[in-house]
């Protein structure tokens, strides 16, 4: 027999090699240098994800080596959001380098190159092995990261506690991974789909014990870079302790990469698993009970937290229950509901944490009081900030209050074309009473900035990249939730990568 090579094609991998030797460039332009480049060093960053992101428009769709690489809607669609997503972190920087990151520069900005990299070769892996290669590059990046003030202790142990639930998660999904593998006979996700169906049915269905262990492991695994309870206890303080930056990219794009991975491995490898005629909701009402929980947790811790890192951090606990009703509803609308909702989900999150890097590069506080009277003394930055919080808490007409709305439907959507889904009505009404306790501590941030009767001390005025990116934020969150149908429109087209007949 003849063994043939796969076709490479490695035109379709051109935005990730790009984006991996200009990652390259930027150390060693700044040890070329002598790291006495200021501000330069992040601009050559931010001009080879711009590079990056108009290779990417003319790359199209397509395969590389074999079936493992795949250019299709959702990862062109999730290659944009982890650019953008890497951009704003990198546009929220500047400060930092500034004062407190001084003879790294050109670490810390090919670091997070590096990590997108991962996230952009993560969507487009149609292999299990690729997959968790990818996955890997996305986050031994942001260990470093994470830990990059090494004189501060909140930041060596925010890098240690990522780095060892990090460790943890990687071998819960490697173990799970195996299991598939054992039983298809395969790691391409497509074959591997078609060889368990035809598995479950040969063996009459005895391989049922062994697949709910193996859903649980994935899930544990997936559910670590989600921070979907209970596997969560790492977010706050790994939030608190990274640089702010650094906190708004794991947040959004981390997250972003853990929703492609899900919908791969779950939503696509394990189609035929989910639906009642195989075996009811194996991993449907495990993963809406999580769900569940991330809303009922995140948004009531919240509302405790005095440190506005932590309460983000909380916050976007939550943001991702919200996200998971979506991705259970299981229809069409389900999943363009989650990409629209991770995009809009983007512009809110990165402009807020924008506005705390920025307030934190100038007054060295990250606590909520440390806002009181600021609307009188910086009155733009305060607007901005009630803005992406009201978009967090889904109040029109932001774009988060579509991306709610959308994922909700779906869900009711869902319920009501057969009696097994019933329960997505439920998680709906826990997502919609929720929301009311989300509204309470984004309000009071709003609260303290407007309406104390104290000045505050603080009088800032805006550098140029940081209103560069809070500005992406203000228009992304105003554009997009006045004007949605762009977007849907290519966010629905991502079902057909998922294996959903679209009419």
């Amino acid at each position: 027999m003849e063994y043939q090579l796969p076709e490479y094609n490695l035109l379709k991998m051109l935005p990730e090699i790009f984006l991996f030797v200009w990652a390259l460039v930027v150390v060693t332009f700044d040890l070329g240098t002598k790291r006495k480049t200021g501000s330069a060093v992040g601009y050559l960053a931010l001009l080879g994800l711009v590079i990056t992101g108009l290779i990417l428009i003319f790359t199209g769709y397509g395969r590389g080596f074999g079936n493992m690489f795949y250019n299709d809607p959702l990862a062109l669609f999730f290659k944009i959001i982890f650019l953008g997503a890497s951009f704003m972190a990198i546009g929220s920087s500047f400060g930092l380098t500034h004062q407190k990151i001084i003879n790294h520069r050109g670490e810390y900005f090919a670091l997070i190159l590096f990590s997108t990299v991962g996230m952009m070769f993560l969507s487009s892996s149609n292999e299990l092995l690729s997959l968790y290669i990818g996955l890997e590059l996305t986050t031994i990046p942001l260990f470093v990261l994470a830990a990059f003030f090494k004189d501060d202790k909140l930041s060596v142990e925010a890098g240690v506690k990522y780095l060892v639930v990090g460790a943890f998660s990687s071998a819960l999904l490697l173990y799970g991974l195996s299991f598939l593998y054992g039983m298809s006979g395969t790691t391409d996700i497509l074959l591997m789909k078609v060889n368990l169906a035809v598995t479950q049915l040969k063996f009459e269905g005895n391989i049922g014990i062994i697949l709910i262990m193996t859903i649980m492991l994935l899930l544990a695994g997936i559910g670590f870079k989600l921070s979907l309870p209970p596997f969560h206890q790492w977010a706050p303080d790994v939030y608190e302790g990274s640089p702010t930056p650094i906190a708004a990219f794991l947040s959004v794009g981390s997250k972003a990469a853990g929703l492609a991975a899900f919908a791969k491995i779950m939503v696509n490898g394990l189609y035929a698993f989910y639906d009642p005629v195989m075996t009811p909701n194996d991993w449907g009402i495990l993963v809406g009970v999580l769900a569940a929980a991330a809303m009922i947790l995140g948004n009531v811790v919240a509302i405790r937290q005095s440190n506005i890192k932590r309460m983000l951090a909380y916050s976007s606990i939550a943001q991702v229950g919200y996200i998971m009703i979506g991705m259970v509803s299981f229809n069409e609308l389900g999943m363009s509901s989650v990409a629209f909702y991770i995009f809009a989900y983007m512009f809110a999150n990165m402009g807020a944490f924008a506005v705390v890097a920025f307030f934190e590069d100038k007054t060295g506080s990250c606590q909520i009081e440390s806002y009181t009277g600021l609307a009188k003394s910086s009155p733009l930055l305060s607007a901005a900030m009630a803005v992406f919080l009201l978009s967090l808490a889904g109040i029109p007409p932001l774009a988060g209050f579509l991306a709610k709305f959308y994922v909700f439907a779906a869900a009711i959507k869902m319920a009501g074309t057969d009696g097994a889904y019933h329960w997505l009505y439920w998680l709906v009404g826990i997502g919609l009473l929720t929301s009311v306790f989300a509204l309470y501590y984004y309000a009071n941030v709003i609260k303290t900035m407007y309406f104390s009767a104290s000045d505050s001390p603080y009088k800032l005025r805006f550098t140029a990249p940081a209103l560069t990116v809070i500005l992406i934020g203000l228009i992304g969150v105003f554009l997009f939730g006045l004007y949605p149908e762009p977007i849907m429109k290519f966010a629905s087209n991502i079902p057909a990568s998922l294996g959903f007949i679209i009419d």
